[in-house]
């Protein structure tokens, strides 16, 4: 349990520094300190000692060599209970350390600004801060490591509970988090040179994200779960969502708002989208935000039960209405805004006004995450985003028939859904609105049977997207057979001239993608 004498104090973020310092003070702690913070603290009228009055080294290079001295270092990782390090310190004439407090440069911060030069980039990289930091911490049985102004209360509380001690124990967090902390400032400044030079899979990968909230489970209730976001997340992502109303998000959660966030992100007239374990099962653009949502939740009214809505428009009134009727149980609600009455209607009408999520989130950003990743036993897969609708942005048409503008359009809007539905899968649409969706099938042809059976005699007149070609022409023939009259997939199979066959069998007029669109 280390007798807190001497603390070393140089932070960039100084909220509320002055205060601790005068407390450790007040407990008889001798302060060393550096360059604005030293100023800061004698403006206080707290006594300080200047670290290059202790090492008798001026700072150098406009203060980018201030702390980096064998009398700071070794003051810190100095092992007390080394009778020859002991010995070794009273020769050098080193003064021992028993608390740093530093917090390091706004490296995150500063290169939010995506016009920030390489220059200031550099020099917001802290060098003798983590250095320290580190010192301190690996000699945690005998220094306290101070790496953040939230930890100050606790500390202080301990320090006059212990007569100006902290237990090894409470030294052994305060480690823990600084490790944490160096690795993770070390993994930003990497990742963003990656960045600038295009790097795109690095021979190392290193990742930096902090904790947002503890959820009260994962996917399913014994497995324990948390939410973390990027050092920086990029605008329009789920760590930025503001919540309006609502119980703490799950897990699930989680996952159908960031699909019901991509899929409406993508739309560009007023569109709304419900998900059902992670899958659209209604979606439709409408002349109005209400039109639109009337016609997604008659796409499948049963499986809309406990669901996501996400909503491409500012919510109106008439729109909280309808999602708010009693005959429909929603999770949460998604949206780039609502209005007051909206907001009034949405958590106050019953039976589960005060249990829905709502969420307003920024849908105009254009930002990309840029990579989908996947945890595996033992790795990690990185992959493009799979932002890319077409090949060359050009529709084949293989068949006889040519779709006409009404069915072009319906089949534009299925291709643009359909890659958000997992594979195997087959979604119908019509007027664009989903009407029948097959999703994580292990055969096609079950993903469309599903589909067809969800959308009943709506398949009449309707449109079919398929994620992938079909290795059959069984899926053309059920369509056929359904009423479908034109269909949209990548094309590409062995029996492609048998699937052409067959839809010009029923007249089906088939365009092909050239892109394939799996989700696994």
């Amino acid at each position: 349990m280390p007798k807190i004498k001497r603390a070393l104090i140089s932070v960039w973020d100084k909220t509320g520094i002055v205060d601790f310092a005068k407390s450790l003070g007040d407990l008889g702690v001798e302060i060393l300190s550096t360059g604005g913070t030293a100023r800061l603290l004698k403006d206080a009228k707290i006594p300080v000692k200047e670290v290059s009055q202790y090492t008798g080294a001026p700072e150098i290079l406009k203060g980018r060599v201030k702390t980096l001295h064998p009398k700071i270092h070794g003051g810190l990782l100095a092992l007390r209970d080394d009778s020859d390090q002991m010995e070794e310190v009273r020769r050098q004439g080193i003064e021992l350390i028993d608390m740093v407090v530093v917090n390091l440069y706004p490296f995150a911060d500063v290169i939010k600004n995506k016009e920030v030069s390489l220059e200031d980039a550099l020099e917001n990289i802290d060098i003798g801060g983590p250095t320290m930091l580190r010192s301190g911490a690996k000699n945690f049985k005998n220094v306290a490591v101070v790496s953040s102004p939230k930890q100050y209360n606790l500390v202080l509380e301990e320090l006059k509970r212990n007569n100006g001690c902290l237990s090894e124990r409470t030294c052994y967090k305060l480690a823990i988090e600084v490790f944490q902390l160096t690795s993770s400032y070390d993994s930003v400044i990497a990742n963003y040179f990656a960045q600038k030079e295009g790097v795109r899979f690095p021979s190392t990968l290193t990742f930096a994200f902090k904790k947002v909230m503890d959820l009260r489970y994962g996917e399913n209730p014994h497995q324990k779960a948390a939410f973390y976001q990027d050092w920086n997340p990029p605008e329009g992502t789920l760590p930025l969502a503001e919540k309006l109303w609502g119980k703490e998000v799950s897990f699930n959660n989680l996952l159908d708002f960031q699909a019901a966030l991509k899929i409406a992100g993508d739309m560009d007239n007023p569109f709304v989208v419900v998900i059902k374990h992670n899958n659209p099962c209604g979606a439709a653009e409408g002349d109005s935000l209400e039109d639109a949502c009337v016609k997604a939740f008659q796409g499948d009214p049963v499986s809309a039960f406990g669901s996501i809505v996400g909503l491409n428009r500012k919510v109106d009134a008439q729109t909280a209405d309808f999602i708010a009727s009693p005959d429909r149980f929603i999770e949460g609600i998604i949206a780039p805004d609502y209005t007051q009455d909206a907001l009034k209607i949405l958590k106050e009408k019953r039976p589960w006004g005060k249990r829905v999520i709502i969420l307003k989130i920024d849908f105009s950003s254009d930002e990309k995450i840029g990579e989908d990743m996947r945890r595996i036993r033992g790795g990690l897969l990185i992959q493009d985003e799979d932002t890319r609708l077409y090949q060359d942005d050009v529709l084949r048409v293989v068949t006889t028939r040519h779709p006409s503008k009404t069915e072009k359009n319906d089949l534009e809007f299925a291709w643009k859904i359909c890659r958000y539905v997992k594979s195997n899968a087959i979604l119908i649409a019509k007027e664009k609105a989903v009407v029948g969706v097959g999703a994580g099938q292990m055969s096609r042809i079950d993903a469309a049977l599903i589909a067809i059976r969800k959308a009943g005699k709506r398949t009449e007149g309707a449109v079919l997207a398929s994620d992938a070609f079909f290795p059959f022409p069984d899926v053309v023939e059920e369509a056929g057979r359904s009423g479908i009259t034109a269909i949209i997939q990548p094309g590409g199979a062995l029996r492609d001239n048998e699937v052409i066959k067959m839809a010009n069998k029923y007249n089906i007029a088939m365009v092909f993608t050239g892109i394939r669109h799996f989700l696994h």
